[in-house]
């Protein structure tokens, strides 16, 4: 017996716990403008987070997914893209949407049940929020499709969590992006937990980043709290999409530090000290701890980001809350060209109801 065929996963970070460098850095660390932007952005993410749960906690917002522990990560993919470029994601992305330009208030919109939130500023192109699991793998693949086609020197990048990899979707698209060397890039989010499934009932595998051996292309685990290593790695393989090399499965290491929506219940299916140690190594800290070290921030920088990121969230909600509710037309708007008579029945007792 011989062997036929070997593979490795490289891992990446470059920053502690504690925001301290493991070596030398890469040119990414010493952009101090960028750095600084994509903190202000993961403080902005983290306000606006806690702000949305609040609201649904008082009925004025619907079911709503956390994206609490994710901000380097969203930040950083948000960083590495043009605008040109797009993104599929899933329904947990609020800070590579508000990096790419889509306001807080369509987001708010539509998790309150408004699908006018979907209409949103900024990348006309980039994909809406996909609740269905895996479903946006396949459009950023037909999307990475069409570019290639075109000749166009544009990437898709779609995100996915460590559960969704386990779906026929995952495959199916990396399989089609390797063959077809599509300029794509597949961001797995591994934060430990599919709603109450831990990672160890979901896959055999050591690593999820392995999972694009099967489809013939590179395949890369990173500390995806260390801000530094995800917009390194995200940049390389962006680039390398859009410059003919094909793409890249991304497996970023996180942990989901609240519930895995406001539906859900975490603590009673997680261990306290486990969610505990994750605070130890959450990405705002570390972030904070780095640009500190560097000589870029401040207390008084701090304090004011704080207070900006307050006014700029309650803004927002305020304009979330003087938005016009829809009548209730609106559900039956846009679906058929010729509406049928069951739902022409339907909409006439919709308006009944509204009516009381």
């Amino acid at each position: 017996m011989r062997t036929i065929a070997e593979f490795s996963i490289p891992y990446c970070q470059f920053l502690d716990a504690d925001g301290a460098s493991l070596g030398s850095l890469p040119p990414c660390a010493e952009n101090r403008e960028e750095i600084i932007s994509m903190y202000r952005m993961m403080m902005l993410t983290r306000t606006f987070d806690t702000k949305a749960v609040n609201l649904q906690r008082t009925g004025k917002l619907g079911t709503y997914p956390p994206a609490i522990g994710h901000e380097a990560i969203q930040v950083a993919a948000g960083a590495s893209l043009q605008a040109e470029d797009c993104i599929a994601p899933v329904y947990r992305e609020i800070g590579t949407q508000m990096w790419r330009g889509v306001r807080m208030e369509e987001i708010l919109l539509y998790w309150g049940g408004d699908e006018r939130g979907n209409d949103f500023t900024g990348p006309r192109h980039d994909f809406p929020w996909c609740v269905p699991i895996a479903t946006q793998m396949l459009h950023a693949a037909g999307a990475a499709l069409a570019y290639k086609i075109r000749n166009e020197r544009r990437v898709a990048l779609a995100f996915i969590g460590d559960g969704g990899t386990s779906e026929g979707s995952f495959y199916e698209a990396i399989n089609l992006a390797g063959v077809q060397k599509l300029p794509a890039v597949f961001l797995v989010v591994n934060n430990q937990w599919a709603i109450s499934v831990p990672l160890e009932l979901q896959t055999a595998t050591q690593t999820l980043a392995q999972k694009a051996v099967a489809a013939g292309i590179p395949g890369i685990q990173i500390d995806g709290n260390d801000i530094v290593a995800s917009r390194h790695v995200l940049g390389e393989a962006v680039e390398r999409a859009r410059n003919g090399g094909g793409p890249t499965v991304i497996e970023a290491i996180t942990y989901r530090l609240s519930d895995h929506t406001t539906a859900d219940d975490a603590t009673r299916y997680r261990r306290q000290e486990e969610v505990q140690a994750a605070w130890q190594r959450e990405p705002i800290k570390r972030t904070r701890a780095f640009i500190e070290r560097m000589g870029w921030w401040t207390d008084a920088q701090e304090s004011a980001l704080k207070e900006e990121c307050s006014r700029r969230v309650e803004t927002a909600v305020q304009s979330f809350i003087a938005t016009p509710r829809q009548n209730t037309d609106a559900m039956f708007e846009h679906v058929f060209a010729n509406m049928p008579r069951s739902l022409q029945t339907q909409q006439a007792m919709a308006r009944r109801y509204a009516g009381r």
